[in-house]
């Protein structure tokens, strides 16, 4: 029961649901022990002759009427119950994805999609089954039980009552044994439902990727490798289940058999009436399911268990990034100054990027080229502090970033990624994503970055949608998307980085003169292979191997004939043979 203790607050809460409807589902149980008194009677009354017209009616009608009762007491308590186990799953979703929103993008490259998506899903159902369903066979297989044992021993036999539950005390024992089972193989069966999630997600993403490599029969196989994993945790689960079911129906048969012969030698002798034994048998049959019932809370509580320590294992982890103490600042005027940046992904891993000095002005511009993998988009991820910055390395207007609330740092920075992400949203919608933008000003970032004529070819024009991640635009388009989407921001402070690469020579031209005017005043990081996109910067540098390899303007760099020189030479060459072709 530890595991839902974080629950404690939300109980808490609806405790008034819980408890009027335990009380209607009390109620219920209380009415349905009435109808076999009536039907002992009943017997009674025909065996002796008692029985007339009316009073048959009477019987019918007080059996109507309690079948009216246990129709509202049901409504009544499967509204407040299942109504509250539903708002436990909006909560613990919205829990959920709130603490998902939270924590670092570091956090994202060591735990996959599919494995977060069954938390979301069959974790949170799971608890919820519990918590509505589960509650609702709890109390009903307790108060059931007790009630009808008590009905048994004082309205007809107590001897008789003591031989039938001693099979279904053997049946408990064994119930408590099922349930530690079911913990355990509860647990492999959600971690192999993440693992298949995360294969089907992962190849629905790549799924061009996979026919461009004509690897279906591949994927496939990995697949049904997965879904067999899957396939036999759940039958394992099946297995112990499958055994529950007879086993109960053993002892039910046990106690019926009891019945049978010491109830009916009790009959014979006239120890008990018919009417008696009738009402005992029907008792004995409502006994049955409260028993049953107990076999399906233990399975959920311990399914719920498995499935709340998974979802607390994300609640408890406390995020790389966040503000400790931050001083207050709503904007910033562009200054950024780096000193002596040494930085890695990991503390047994080398260097990312190593001894780097940066001092950039309000209204400057930096360019930033270098070979693959040479730390670039490294650079971004710690100016937007997406991963945990060095204490006194990166400062903005003086201020050393760890002290800069979250929320003022990226407002105050237009950020467009290497990897052009775009929602399933309307063309305006993903221009606009940072805000509620009038359409003028959508339409003024459109035109900013070259896309305002394509989108208005569109069938829809700003009103199109576009697919999951943007895949019905071409790559291009999806870029100059994502500048619309940064510069819509009108921030102080501008990241590129390499956003232009998939667009042509012509197209760039046309963004880089929009962007002239636009960078006046504002302070732009602009990362690009391209020296076409950054030869205009006031300072360009050139990372290798995680270093400043060379610093100064497109004039002095071309002087200095190195990796910066060698590199337009090349991007020359390849622009004049395209000419001449």
């Amino acid at each position: 029961m530890k595991s839902f203790k974080p629950l404690v607050p939300f109980l808490k809460r609806h405790l008034g649901s819980y408890v009027l409807g335990v009380l209607f589902l009390m109620l219920v149980d209380a009415i349905q022990l009435i109808p076999p008194h009536l039907l002992g009677k009943a017997t009674d009354d025909l065996k002796n002759g008692l029985m007339t017209p009316k009073l048959l009616g009477l019987y019918a009608a007080a059996i109507i009427g309690l079948a009216l009762a246990v129709a509202c007491g049901r409504f009544l308590w499967r509204m407040n119950l299942i109504g509250a186990s539903r708002k436990l799953e909006m909560d613990l979703r919205n829990h959920l994805f709130n603490k998902l929103l939270e924590l670092s993008p570091g956090y994202y490259d060591t735990h996959k999609t599919g494995d977060l998506m069954a938390h979301a899903t069959n974790d949170v159902n799971a608890v919820r089954m519990f918590f509505g369903p589960g509650i609702v066979r709890l109390v009903d297989s307790v108060f059931m039980t007790l009630t009808t044992i008590l009905a048994m021993i004082f309205t007809i036999d107590f001897r008789l009552t003591l031989i039938t539950i001693i099979p279904l005390a053997v049946m408990s024992f064994i119930i408590n044994r099922f349930g530690k089972l079911v913990h355990d193989l509860f647990k492999k069966v959600q971690e192999a439902f993440s693992s298949l999630t995360d294969r089907v997600q992962e190849s629905f993403s790549g799924i061009r990727v996979i026919k461009a490599f004509v690897q279906e029969e591949e994927e496939l196989k990995n697949f049904e490798k997965e879904n067999t994993k899957n396939f036999n945790a759940n039958m394992r689960m099946v297995k112990i289940w499958g055994l529950f079911d007879p086993m109960v129906q053993l002892m039910a048969s046990l106690s019926f058999t009891a019945v049978l012969i010491y109830g009916g030698i009790m009959t014979i002798k006239g120890n008990i009436s018919l009417g008696d034994f009738v009402a005992f048998t029907s008792y004995l049959g409502m006994l049955i399911w409260p028993m049953m019932a107990m076999g399906w809370v233990i399975n959920m509580m311990q399914r719920a268990a498995a499935s709340m320590e998974r979802l607390e294992n994300i609640f408890k982890e406390i995020p790389e990034i966040q503000d400790e103490d931050p001083i207050k600042i709503n904007s910033l005027e562009g200054h950024i100054t780096i000193k002596n940046l040494t930085f890695r992904y990991k503390k047994e891993l080398k260097p990312v990027l190593s001894d780097i000095n940066i001092d950039l002005k309000p209204g400057q511009t930096l360019g930033v080229t270098g070979r693959t993998g040479s730390g670039k988009t490294t650079l971004t991820r710690l100016l937007l502090r997406q991963y945990p910055v060095p204490t006194n390395s990166i400062f903005f207007d003086g201020i050393d970033i760890n002290d800069i609330p979250l929320k003022t740092l990226r407002e105050n920075i237009g950020f467009v990624p290497q990897d052009s992400f775009l929602f399933s949203d309307t063309l305006s919608g993903n221009i606009g994503f940072a805000g509620n933008f009038p359409d003028e000003e959508i339409i003024k970032a459109a035109k900013l970055s070259a896309i305002d004529k394509e989108i208005r070819d569109f069938p829809k024009g700003y009103s199109t949608i576009v697919g999951e991640r943007g895949v019905t635009l071409s790559g291009g388009q999806k870029q100059r998307i994502s500048i619309a989407r940064a510069l819509i921001k009108n921030p102080r402070i501008l990241i590129l980085d390499d956003c232009l690469s998939a667009v042509d020579a012509s197209t760039e031209e046309k963004i880089l003169m929009n962007l002239k005017s636009y960078l006046s005043g504002r302070t732009s990081i602009i990362i690009s292979h391209r020296i076409s996109a950054i030869k205009d910067c006031d300072e360009i540098i050139v990372l290798e191997q995680g270093k400043i390899f060379e610093r100064g303007n497109h004039e002095q760099l071309l002087e200095k004939g190195g990796i910066y020189a060698q590199m337009y030479r090349h991007q020359l060459l390849e622009e004049n043979l395209l000419k001449e072709a």
